[in-house]
């Protein structure tokens, strides 16, 4: 950086992290103005940020006593023309030669860019306190001396979007020879610019048409560098030893497929036969099992499991609360029965026995758990961050089952690993459905298996929104209902956003009320519209012995209504939970309200979820609701809930500038890319597998590896 100088150099240092000039240019800008143009508001919202090149019609100064201070203000009011339309601009200041300059800067007749979020006032869209860069004295020479199209950068600090602009030019100028990631012919086949070209044209575009060759380069460069690192790590895997777990035949694993109670779908009849495979191969398997709620992903899992211990090893499986590790310990080992009880008393012949080990044991129940992992009579074992524990020992592990991935780190995964003699296969579930494209870059390392079907038997499930605000009937009905489904012999499902009323509570906007919090809302549904109801609590603070035994009650018929934080949202599986309320349902996630909603319905009888809120029925919080309310279709709702959030957030980064990860490439738009990037990285590591033809490429794979973007890739 110290090279390219300037004066705005050391600031932008500070300001971003970027330490190379390489990195300078990988700060992108963020959109382009077009000269004498402004966006159309009617496309904006209030709180968006807007940029503008117009000239100055209007410029009036006025003084005002300040309330706050008591002394004499000033504020600047500019209206700026464009070709297409025109806005006002308010400047406030407190010192008379501040606000006296700003009025000579900003006078009649003068051309700038302006650059701030927009806000509705007095009937009109304006920009109070924006950034403004002037151009010349005259109208006629600022046009003339401006580019026709004007990149716009994010600001990062004390750095505004010029002051990049200025020294990424200074930049440009100065850099002669730019490393290419790309093999020439795959950048002949793609049919790509220069790299140098590349980076002029998205910093210094002429047309819309130059912007777009540079971006589809730099994005196909994003992509390759990418799937290049993740094609290593697929080879590293193919190349690593591990224990064959074919299974056996007559053993435990077809003992329990004749005792099933149901058939299995065709989904995961076919997913289980591709898993059985790879069990039974000499490397380890790294596949990801992801699948819509209620899909049965867990008899899937445990299959695999099963095979594990017909070929003499064991299965550890990983979940990231007790709640979840207490539901799958209490219904693997019903659904096994005397097949769990492997050298007891009552137990088959042949059988094993599945433990549990978590935080909130009792030391003779730990010690029973650990010595059945140690000495092999546990051939399942089911635990949260408790199995990473150093004590906690394998007598042959053979296969970690990773369940809710995305709530486990790198560190983890492999602390449980590394209990086996050898590397184990490793499955990897998430009942979050992923779209294809964030499959190939985030779990790009796995092979993916998805189930979609789901099993026979299952109810469907109605959603509906209750926008309070408009309706706040509609809310003594949802306790109707409730009261209506309990009557029927059915539970239900109340779900809130907080534990106490005295958490810190988030700013809740103009004319709405706090949000509704467990322990609260639990004794007044009980004195009051579910009167006579059996009501009960389960919230992450409780003791774990407290929320298992709540758990088992509301399993055993004893709880008719379970008010609930999102403790409950992946795992729980009561099938007579037919009705669920999620109250201020507008401060969760698609994806979560789509888990959530994936807990009622699992029986024979038709479900009702009732999203509750009170925020505005036209803003977009509720167009999220009432996409929620649309479909059940998972993978839709995740593209959905995307869409919604900042890209970079799908990486685990920040897209901030600087050392970012993608910064062109998008996950959900750019699927053909992402699919193109793969194959041709695959293929040239195939002939390259030390990348020594291609040092820049190899530069870029280790500079990935050792940044943010591979921690959370490492993540799978």
């Amino acid at each position: 950086m110290a090279a390219v100088g300037g004066k705005h150099y050391k600031k932008i240092v500070k300001a971003t992290g970027v330490e190379t000039v390489g990195d300078l240019l990988g700060i992108f800008p963020r959109r382009y103005v077009r000269k004498g143009s402004l966006s159309e508001l009617e496309e904006l919202r209030e709180g968006d940020l807007l940029s503008l090149v117009g000239e100055i019609v209007s410029s009036v100064q006025k003084s005002y006593q300040d309330k706050r201070t008591r002394r004499t203000a000033y504020r600047l009011e500019v209206r700026v023309r464009a070709e297409d339309g025109s806005l006002s601009l308010t400047y406030f200041d407190r010192q008379k030669h501040t606000a006296d300059w700003r009025a000579a800067e900003l006078a009649k007749g003068r051309v700038g860019l302006f650059s701030g979020r927009l806000k509705w006032f007095n009937n009109n869209w304006q920009l109070t306190n924006p950034d403004s860069r002037m151009y010349g004295a005259a109208a006629e020479d600022a046009y003339a001396s401006m580019p026709d199209l004007i990149p716009i950068y994010s600001s990062a600090a004390a750095v505004n979007t010029w002051q990049l602009e200025e020294t990424i030019a200074t930049a440009l100028d100065l850099v002669t020879d730019v490393p290419d990631v790309l093999p020439p012919t795959v950048r002949e086949t793609e049919d790509l610019i220069d790299v140098a070209q590349a980076l002029r044209w998205i910093h210094r575009p002429d047309n819309f048409g130059q912007k777009t060759r540079a971006a589809d380069r730099l994005k196909y460069d994003e992509a390759f560098v990418t799937q290049t690192l993740l094609a290593q790590r697929r080879a590293a895997i193919e190349a690593t030893v591990a224990n064959p777990r074919p299974g056996a035949a007559g053993g435990i694993l077809d003992r329990f497929d004749q005792r099933l109670p149901f058939a299995l779908t065709d989904g995961q009849r076919s997913v289980g036969e591709e898993i059985a495979g790879e069990l039974g191969r000499g490397h380890p398997m790294h596949r990801l099992l992801q699948g819509e709620v209620g899909s049965g992903k867990t008899v899937v899992a445990l299959r695999a499991m099963l095979q594990v211990v017909d070929s003499g090893g064991q299965a550890a499986l990983l979940a990231p609360t007790e709640v979840l590790a207490q539901q799958h310990q209490r219904s693997i080992t019903a659904m096994l029965g005397d097949l769990a009880l492997g050298g007891l008393l009552g137990g088959a012949e042949g059988g094993t026995r599945v433990a549990l080990l978590t935080g909130s044991l009792n030391a003779a129940a730990r010690r029973q758990a650990l010595a059945e992992a140690a000495g092999g009579e546990a051939g399942i074992v089911i635990g949260t961050h408790a199995l990473l524990e150093e004590r906690v020992q394998f007598a042959d592990l053979g296969l970690v089952v990773v369940d809710e991935q995305h709530r486990f780190g790198v560190e983890q995964r492999a602390a449980l690993s590394a209990k086996a003699g050898r590397p184990p296969h490793v499955l990897v579930m998430t009942a979050t459905p992923i779209p294809r494209t964030v499959a190939m870059t985030v779990f790009g390392d796995l092979d993916a298996s998805t189930l979609s079907e789901l099993p026979a038997g299952r109810g469907d499930v109605q959603t509906t929104v209750v926008p309070i605000q408009a309706r706040p009937e509609w809310l003594e009905r949802a306790w109707q209902r409730v009261r209506e489904e309990v009557a029927e012999g059915r539970q239900a499902y109340v779900v809130c956003a907080r534990i106490d009323p005295d958490d810190e509570r988030e700013e809740q906007g103009e004319g709405r009320p706090p949000l509704r919090a467990v322990e609260e809302l639990a004794p007044e549904l009980a004195a009051g519209p579910l009167a006579g109801l059996r009501v009960d609590t389960l919230h992450g603070r409780m003791a774990p012995e407290d929320k298992d035994k709540v758990m088992q009650s509301f399993a055993a018929g004893e709880v008719d209504v379970l008010v609930s934080t999102t403790v409950i949202e992946v795992g729980v599986d009561v099938p007579n939970a037919t009705v669920m309320v999620i109250l201020d349902a507008d401060r969760f996630g698609v994806s979560q309200l789509h888990q959530l909603r994936g807990r009622i319905g699992r029986g024979g009888h038709s479900g009702l979820c009732l999203l509750v809120s009170a925020i505005d029925p036209a803003s977009t919080s509720m167009e999220r609701l009432l996409a929620v309310a649309g479909t059940r279709d998972g993978f839709e709702l995740s593209r959905i809930d995307l869409e919604q959030r900042r890209e970079g957030n799908v990486l685990g980064i920040e897209q901030s500038g600087g050392r970012s990860g993608l910064k062109l490439l998008s996950v959900l738009r750019d699927e053909d890319v992402i699919a193109r990037a793969r194959a041709a990285a695959t293929a040239h590591l195939a002939s390259d597998p030390a990348l020594s033809g291609s040092p820049a490429l190899a530069r870029a794979t280790r500079r990935l590896e050792d940044s943010e973007q591979a921690e959370y890739l490492e993540m799978t």
